[in-house]
Order: structure tokens, then C-alpha cells, then sequence
């Protein structure tokens, strides 16, 4: 709009511009000296004296739930795996874990100083799969336990065993390598 929109749009408007009656201010002075002399009742009193404590702890509450439900969502992000999801998420996730930490077992089994370089990166590698797990543990509670996000933890998992197979073949080859060296030195 323009200024001369505005100047239209006021001269049209009718401003109430009148006094109030004679006598108005007296009249709100003698109202107000009545109101202030009246002695407060004894409701008053209890309600003045009641009332920051019922702010103090209304405060109380609110923070507290507050609080709550940050933790509650804390804990829900600690809580959120492939278990939380159905029962047969959680098969899967306790046949991956069972099978990760006897791959595990295994590798630290074969642990040599001709493998010890390998495996050391091996558990780096899975140190940082692990950390990678956790991450889609947020995103499984942030997404809604998406489908994506449930493949994607699973696939971490495989992903998780294809490694330790992988390196445990390695040291089986190693081994091998070994050994037919040692048949082929002459004693």
C-alpha cells in the first residue's frame, strides 16, 4: 500500500475522541481509596501466602516430567536394537550376536605374531562396525523403526561375520603357507 492508502484508510475510520464526563477523575479516585481501605479477609491472607508455594510446586512437577521424559528417551535409545522390535528380531539379533562372539573367540584363538597384525586390524575394523550399530540404534528410534534402518542393522551385523570369516580364511591361508614352507626345508 501506498501512503495514500494509509491516509484513506484513517480518514474513513471514526476515531472515538471524546472527554470523559466531569467529575471522572474524582469518581476513579473515591473508588480506588475504597477499594485500598477495605482490610483484606483472611481467605486472602492464606491464599497470598499459599500461592508461591504452589508455583514452587507446580515448578517442581513440570521439571520433573520434563526430565523424565528426557531420560525415558535416553533409555529408549539405549533399549533400541532389533530386540525391542519383534520377537523374531530378537532371534536374530541374539543368533548374530552368538555367532559374532564365537567368530571372536576364534580369531583370538589364532593369534600369532605372523596373524597378529591382521587381526588387530580386523578388531579395528570392528570396532568400527560396532560404532556404526550404535548409530543406527539412534536412528532406529529417531526413524520410527523404519524397514531401512532394521536391513541396515542387519546387514551391519553380516557385515559384522563376513570380516571375522574373512580374516579367520586369511590365517587359515597363512597357516597353510607355513607350513609348506617348513616341509620344504630339508633338516
Amino acid at each position: 500500500m501506498k501512503n495514500n492508502d494509509f491516509d484513506k484508510l484513517f480518514e474513513e475510520l471514526n476515531f472515538d475522541i471524546e472527554e470523559p464526563h466531569t467529575g471522572h477523575k474524582e469518581r476513579f479516585y473515591k473508588k480506588l481509596e475504597a477499594r485500598s481501605s477495605k482490610k483484606p479477609k483472611s481467605k486472602g491472607k492464606i491464599r497470598n501466602i499459599l500461592t508461591p508455594v504452589f508455583a514452587i510446586a507446580a515448578s517442581f512437577l513440570l521439571a520433573f516430567f520434563l526430565l523424565g521424559d528426557f531420560i525415558g528417551q535416553g533409555n529408549s535409545a539405549k533399549n533400541s536394537d532389533l530386540a525391542s522390535i519383534s520377537p523374531e528380531m530378537k532371534q536374530t539379533q541374539e543368533f548374530y550376536t552368538s555367532v559374532i562372539s564365537r567368530e571372536l573367540k576364534n580369531l583370538n584363538a589364532e593369534k600369532t605374531p605372523e596373524t597378529e597384525a591382521i587381526i588387530n586390524d580386523a578388531l579395528l575394523q570392528m570396532d568400527k562396525l560396532e560404532k556404526r550399530y550404535g548409530e543406527l540404534k539412534k536412528d532406529l528410534v529417531n526413524s520410527g523403526k523404519d524397514n531401512r534402518v532394521i536391513y541396515a542393522m542387519i546387514q551391519n551385523f553380516q557385515q559384522r561375520i563376513d570380516l571375522l570369516n574373512n580374516v579367520l580364511s586369511q590365517i587359515e591361508n597363512i597357516k597353510t603357507l607355513k607350513n609348506q614352507n617348513h616341509e620344504n626345508n630339508i633338516i
